[in-house]
């Protein structure tokens, strides 16, 4: 199958609802702020006056592949889930160009802090794709270590990541280093106290932080325009440092906006809040049905934007890429997700009893009581031979 056109192929049903999404909240704005953008939807690259990006072919045909690859791996994990084989999967299906295009702007020594649907920043990162299922499967609490790849492990409570980004990074600038930090997170989560805490302290204390919001437009079932007045990016202001709206699905303008945000986090000057607009083509997690939410129409609409077929196109264009190039990646898009289904089905069961052994330093009578009697439990399925059914 083809990859890129994974989110295309999705069967939609019709619906006649109104689109919460197409009605404005009182007082909001009518027209929409510009968004830099270096790529348009059908292929065209566009100058920018204050953000623009020189790239090599090899380095556009690698961020084609990144997207690629990242996609495929998203569907298989979804696949499995269906399978019985995850209990649960938050897709990036629509993201793509967002992550691929702030991942490749970081550099090895900056700092990544990801929410849970950060599977293109981790590949960016050198994270084992694999690695990132453990937790979805239930066999481990995260699967990689963090300070391996600068890339912190996934975070399920919502907003709570920014704030541990900010202390990191007014470590970071204690320390008298010149690296950067990321902080990941979604529309929904922009509503979350943590965040707002998090923006204070990080303008208060000038810290080398980029806040990278991926406004994908819903909040599970919310959409953004009942969570704001005005667009995302422009709360900064408040806070008293710069913020700037991106063309969300277009990898160039990402790489270009998130990098030019990092150098000034570098530079001594602070936070910057990044916007990405851009769209969740799929559920907010597999256990979501955003057909009772959402009209198939706006779907469809966005699919005409979608990241990894105007990158496509572009690279076609340009003769920057033949049709063996994309044949290759297509069959190491196969193996990938290959790869991934092996790993998840040998993926070995936890030790049930593990999970009462880090919970306090010293140990606790209380944790030592839960523990036999959830061992007399476990024994209690136990057959004529000693193994647990």
């Amino acid at each position: 199958m083809t990859v890129e056109g994974t989110a295309a192929r999705k069967p939609r049903r019709s619906s006649k609802r109104t689109s919460a999404s197409a009605t404005k909240a009182p007082g909001a704005q009518s027209a929409e702020p510009q968004l830099v953008q270096l790529l348009t939807p059908e292929g065209e690259r566009v100058q920018h006056p204050e953000y623009d990006i020189d790239l090599s072919p090899e380095e556009l045909r690698g961020l084609y592949r990144d997207m690629v690859l990242t996609r495929r791996f998203d569907a298989e994990a979804t696949s499995l889930q269906r399978q019985g084989e995850l209990g649960l999967w938050a897709s990036l299906l629509g993201q793509e160009a967002a992550q691929i295009g702030s991942g490749r702007a970081l550099r090895d020594d900056d700092y990544v802090f990801p929410t849970y649907r950060e599977h293109g920043v981790a590949w960016c990162r050198g994270v084992d794709p694999t690695n990132l299922l453990g937790m979805f499967r239930g066999v481990n609490h995260g699967g990689w270590d963090p300070t391996s790849n600068n890339f912190h492990l996934y975070t399920i409570v919502i907003g709570s990541q920014t704030l541990h980004a900010t202390g990191y990074a007014m470590g970071v600038a204690k320390d008298g280093s010149d690296s950067a930090v990321i902080a990941y997170f979604g529309d929904g989560a922009s509503s979350q106290g943590d965040v707002a805490e998090s923006f204070t302290f990080s303008a208060v204390y000038n810290a080398p932080v980029v806040f990278f919001c991926q406004n994908n437009q819903w909040a599970i079932s919310e959409p953004t325009e009942k969570q704001t007045r005005v667009p995302l990016y422009q709360r900064a202001q408040g806070f008293g440092f710069p913020g700037v709206r991106v063309d969300g699905n277009d990898v160039l303008a990402c790489l270009a906006v998130t990098r030019s945000a990092l150098e000034r986090a570098r530079r001594g000057e602070g936070p910057t809040l990044v916007e990405a607009f851009t769209y969740r083509m799929g559920a907010h997690t597999t256990s979501d049905d955003p057909t009772r939410y959402r009209l198939d129409d706006e779907r469809a609409a966005w699919e005409a934007k979608d990241p990894i077929l105007r990158l496509r196109t572009y690279l076609e264009k340009q003769g920057l890429a033949d049709a063996a190039f994309f044949e290759e990646l297509e069959t190491e898009s196969e193996t990938l997700g290959k790869r991934v289904r092996e790993a998840v089905r040998a993926m070995p069961d936890p030790d049930h009893m593990a999970m009462f052994d880090h919970v306090y330093a010293d140990g606790h009578a209380l944790v030592d009581e839960e523990r036999a009697q959830f061992a007399a439990y476990q024994a209690s399925f136990a057959d004529a031979d000693g193994e647990v059914k």
